[in-house]
Protein backbone atom coordinates (compact mmCIF):
# COMPACT_ATOMS: atom_id res chain seq x y z
CA UNK A 1 0.00 0.00 0.00
CA UNK A 2 2.54 3.03 1.49
CA UNK A 3 6.16 2.02 0.04
CA UNK A 4 9.34 3.94 0.83
CA UNK A 5 11.10 4.06 -2.72
CA UNK A 6 14.59 5.30 -4.10
CA UNK A 7 13.86 7.30 -7.25
CA UNK A 8 15.81 9.31 -10.25
CA UNK A 9 14.24 12.07 -11.97
CA UNK A 10 15.92 15.60 -13.72
CA UNK A 11 15.16 18.37 -12.02
CA UNK A 12 15.14 21.81 -14.16
CA UNK A 13 16.59 24.82 -11.40
CA UNK A 14 15.67 28.41 -12.94
CA UNK A 15 18.00 30.78 -13.48
CA UNK A 16 16.42 32.98 -10.70
CA UNK A 17 16.35 30.15 -8.14
CA UNK A 18 20.26 29.36 -8.74
CA UNK A 19 21.51 31.84 -5.77
CA UNK A 20 19.51 29.95 -3.54
CA UNK A 21 20.30 26.53 -0.90
CA UNK A 22 20.37 23.88 -3.77
CA UNK A 23 19.26 21.15 -2.27
CA UNK A 24 16.04 22.30 -0.72
CA UNK A 25 15.65 24.24 -3.87
CA UNK A 26 15.59 20.87 -5.69
CA UNK A 27 13.16 18.93 -2.43
CA UNK A 28 11.06 21.82 -3.31
CA UNK A 29 10.71 21.36 -7.57
CA UNK A 30 10.79 17.77 -6.64
CA UNK A 31 7.34 18.17 -4.42
CA UNK A 32 5.73 20.42 -6.75
CA UNK A 33 6.47 18.07 -10.13
CA UNK A 34 5.51 14.46 -8.32
CA UNK A 35 3.36 15.01 -5.10
CA UNK A 36 -0.05 13.93 -6.15
CA UNK A 37 1.40 12.81 -9.13
CA UNK A 38 0.62 8.87 -10.92
CA UNK A 39 2.70 6.57 -12.03
CA UNK A 40 0.97 3.09 -13.38
CA UNK A 41 4.26 1.46 -12.76
CA UNK A 42 5.60 3.44 -9.21
CA UNK A 43 1.85 4.14 -8.10
CA UNK A 44 1.13 7.71 -6.80
CA UNK A 45 3.60 9.92 -5.17
CA UNK A 46 2.38 10.97 -1.75
CA UNK A 47 5.62 12.70 -0.31
CA UNK A 48 9.10 13.23 -0.69
CA UNK A 49 11.49 12.71 1.54
CA UNK A 50 14.75 13.70 0.77
CA UNK A 51 17.25 14.90 -2.15
CA UNK A 52 20.12 11.58 -1.41
CA UNK A 53 22.43 12.52 -4.18
CA UNK A 54 22.57 14.72 -6.73
CA UNK A 55 24.73 14.92 -10.27
CA UNK A 56 26.31 17.47 -12.05
CA UNK A 57 24.48 20.23 -13.27
CA UNK A 58 23.92 20.08 -17.31
CA UNK A 59 23.04 23.08 -19.13
CA UNK A 60 21.23 23.38 -22.45
CA UNK A 61 21.44 25.63 -24.95
CA UNK A 62 19.13 28.77 -25.22
CA UNK A 63 17.94 27.37 -22.10
CA UNK A 64 18.74 29.30 -18.73
CA UNK A 65 18.21 26.32 -16.37
CA UNK A 66 20.58 24.30 -15.02
CA UNK A 67 19.29 20.54 -15.35
CA UNK A 68 20.25 17.86 -12.29
CA UNK A 69 19.79 14.22 -12.12
CA UNK A 70 18.56 13.70 -8.56
CA UNK A 71 18.18 10.62 -6.23
CA UNK A 72 15.82 10.99 -4.01
CA UNK A 73 13.73 9.15 -1.52
CA UNK A 74 9.48 9.32 -1.64
CA UNK A 75 6.60 7.70 -0.04
CA UNK A 76 4.68 6.34 -2.62
CA UNK A 77 1.06 4.65 -2.60
CA UNK A 78 0.38 1.57 -4.57
CA UNK A 79 -2.60 -0.11 -4.64
CA UNK A 80 -1.88 -4.24 -4.93
CA UNK A 81 -4.35 -7.26 -6.11
CA UNK A 82 -4.98 -9.09 -3.36
CA UNK A 83 -3.72 -7.02 -1.06
CA UNK A 84 -6.42 -6.99 2.71
CA UNK A 85 -6.92 -3.07 3.01
CA UNK A 86 -9.09 -0.97 5.43
CA UNK A 87 -11.31 1.90 4.83
CA UNK A 88 -14.16 3.75 5.34
CA UNK A 89 -17.58 4.15 3.25
CA UNK A 90 -17.34 7.60 2.18
CA UNK A 91 -20.40 7.04 0.04
CA UNK A 92 -23.38 4.70 -0.67
CA UNK A 93 -25.10 3.88 -3.83
CA UNK A 94 -27.52 1.48 -5.51
CA UNK A 95 -24.86 -0.60 -6.94
CA UNK A 96 -22.42 -0.37 -4.21
CA UNK A 97 -19.85 1.06 -1.48
CA UNK A 98 -17.07 3.34 -2.28
CA UNK A 99 -14.11 3.10 0.11
CA UNK A 100 -11.59 5.36 1.08
CA UNK A 101 -8.02 3.62 0.86
CA UNK A 102 -5.31 6.09 1.11
CA UNK A 103 -5.59 8.87 -1.57
CA UNK A 104 -7.98 7.04 -3.60
CA UNK A 105 -11.27 5.01 -3.61
CA UNK A 106 -12.32 1.52 -4.25
CA UNK A 107 -15.51 0.55 -5.46
CA UNK A 108 -17.05 -2.37 -3.65
CA UNK A 109 -19.99 -3.35 -5.83
CA UNK A 110 -22.72 -4.68 -4.29
CA UNK A 111 -22.49 -8.39 -5.35
CA UNK A 112 -18.80 -8.32 -3.36
CA UNK A 113 -20.25 -7.38 0.10
CA UNK A 114 -21.83 -10.10 1.37
CA UNK A 115 -23.61 -13.69 -0.33
CA UNK A 116 -26.76 -11.92 1.21
CA UNK A 117 -29.48 -10.24 -0.96
CA UNK A 118 -28.76 -6.45 -0.52
CA UNK A 119 -31.50 -3.61 -0.95
CA UNK A 120 -30.77 -0.32 -0.85
CA UNK A 121 -32.77 2.53 1.43
CA UNK A 122 -31.76 5.62 -0.67
CA UNK A 123 -33.52 7.61 2.32
CA UNK A 124 -31.33 6.10 4.49
CA UNK A 125 -27.89 5.97 2.11
CA UNK A 126 -27.42 2.70 3.45
CA UNK A 127 -27.32 -1.03 2.10
CA UNK A 128 -29.50 -3.78 3.95
CA UNK A 129 -29.06 -7.49 4.02
CA UNK A 130 -32.01 -8.98 3.79
CA UNK A 131 -31.95 -12.24 5.95
CA UNK A 132 -29.41 -11.00 9.02
CA UNK A 133 -30.98 -7.18 8.59
CA UNK A 134 -26.89 -5.73 8.83
CA UNK A 135 -26.67 -2.40 7.31
CA UNK A 136 -23.77 -0.92 5.66
CA UNK A 137 -23.68 2.73 5.35
CA UNK A 138 -21.41 5.84 5.40
CA UNK A 139 -18.82 5.92 8.23
CA UNK A 140 -18.93 2.73 8.55
CA UNK A 141 -14.93 1.03 8.60
CA UNK A 142 -14.66 -1.80 6.46
CA UNK A 143 -11.40 -4.56 5.62
CA UNK A 144 -11.65 -5.64 2.38
CA UNK A 145 -9.49 -7.11 -0.51
CA UNK A 146 -8.24 -5.37 -3.68
CA UNK A 147 -9.50 -7.88 -6.44
CA UNK A 148 -8.99 -5.25 -9.72
CA UNK A 149 -6.49 -2.26 -9.75
CA UNK A 150 -6.59 0.21 -13.06
CA UNK A 151 -4.69 3.18 -12.21
CA UNK A 152 -5.37 6.33 -14.79
CA UNK A 153 -2.01 8.36 -15.03
CA UNK A 154 -3.80 11.51 -16.45
CA UNK A 155 -6.63 11.98 -14.10
CA UNK A 156 -5.75 10.02 -10.75
CA UNK A 157 -9.18 10.87 -9.14
CA UNK A 158 -10.53 8.36 -12.24
CA UNK A 159 -8.30 5.19 -11.39
CA UNK A 160 -10.34 2.58 -10.56
CA UNK A 161 -9.89 0.02 -7.31
CA UNK A 162 -12.06 -2.62 -7.19
CA UNK A 163 -12.98 -4.39 -3.70
CA UNK A 164 -14.52 -7.65 -2.33
CA UNK A 165 -15.99 -8.47 1.37
CA UNK A 166 -16.78 -11.79 0.37
CA UNK A 167 -14.83 -14.10 2.29
CA UNK A 168 -14.34 -15.30 5.93
CA UNK A 169 -12.31 -12.03 8.22
CA UNK A 170 -13.60 -9.90 5.81
CA UNK A 171 -16.30 -7.28 5.97
CA UNK A 172 -17.42 -4.51 8.14
CA UNK A 173 -15.66 -4.45 10.75
CA UNK A 174 -18.71 -4.80 13.24
CA UNK A 175 -19.45 -7.56 11.67
CA UNK A 176 -16.24 -9.36 11.82
CA UNK A 177 -15.97 -8.71 15.73
CA UNK A 178 -19.89 -10.28 15.76
CA UNK A 179 -18.37 -13.74 14.18
CA UNK A 180 -15.71 -13.68 16.41
CA UNK A 181 -17.83 -13.63 19.78
CA UNK A 182 -19.84 -16.21 17.99
CA UNK A 183 -17.02 -18.82 17.43
CA UNK A 184 -15.79 -17.91 20.98
CA UNK A 185 -19.36 -18.53 22.19
CA UNK A 186 -19.17 -21.92 20.09
CA UNK A 187 -15.77 -22.90 21.64
CA UNK A 188 -16.41 -22.52 24.97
Amino acid sequence: MYIRIRAIDVVRVPPERLGEDLVSTVKELLKDKLEGRMDKKIGMFIAILDVVEMKEGRIMIGDGGVYYETVFDAIVFRPELQEIVEGEVVEIVDFGAFVEIGPLDGLLHISQITDEFISYDEKGAKLITRETNRTLGEGDKVRARIVAVSLNERDPGDSKIGLTMRQPGLGKIEWIEEEREKEAKRLE
